[in-house]
C-alpha cells in the first residue's frame, strides 16, 4: 500500500514538471496617431425605390455528396437518388454502411457482396431502393 502511495505520490510531482513551450512574445500593435484630424464619411446615396431581395435560386439536380463510405474494393458508384452505392459488374447489387442489398424477385442482405444472404422485407433496405423495385 505504502509502495502505491510513493507512485501515485512521485507521479503527481512530476506531473508538475510538465512544460508549455514558450510562445514567442509579439510586441502590442501600435497604431500612429492620426495628423489630421478624420473627414466624415459621407453617407452612401440611396435610390428612392426600395430594393426587394431575389429569391434564392432552388436547388437543381446537383450531385449531392455522399454521406456514407464506399465499398470495400472501391467498385462501388455513387446515386444520390436510391442513396446507395450501385455495385459496377454485379446485377441488382447494392451497398450502404457496410451491408449489401440484393434483389431477386425479393430482398436479402449481407454482409459481403457474395453473401451469405438473409431474406428482409422492404423495411430491412434503404429507402431509394424501396421506391425502385415497388412491387
Amino acid at each position: 500500500m505504502k509502495g502505491r502511495v510513493l507512485a501515485l505520490g512521485a507521479m503527481l510531482v512530476l506531473g508538475g514538471c510538465v512544460v508549455q513551450p514558450q510562445q514567442p512574445e509579439q510586441p502590442p500593435v501600435q497604431t500612429p496617431p492620426p495628423s489630421q484630424p478624420s473627414k466624415p464619411i459621407p453617407p452612401a446615396k440611396t435610390s428612392s425605390s426600395p430594393i426587394t431581395p431575389q429569391p434564392s435560386k432552388p436547388a437543381t439536380a446537383t450531385k449531392r455528396p455522399t454521406q456514407f463510405a464506399p465499398p470495400p474494393g472501391g467498385k462501388g458508384r455513387w446515386d444520390a437518388s436510391l442513396g446507395v452505392y450501385v455495385i459496377q459488374g454485379q446485377k441488382d447489387l447494392f451497398y450502404r454502411q457496410r451491408t449489401y442489398y440484393h434483389w431477386d424477385n425479393g430482398w436479402y442482405w449481407g454482409v459481403g457482396p457474395q453473401g451469405p444472404w438473409t431474406e428482409t422485407d422492404s423495411s430491412g433496405v434503404p429507402p431509394g431502393l424501396t421506391r425502385k423495385y415497388a412491387q
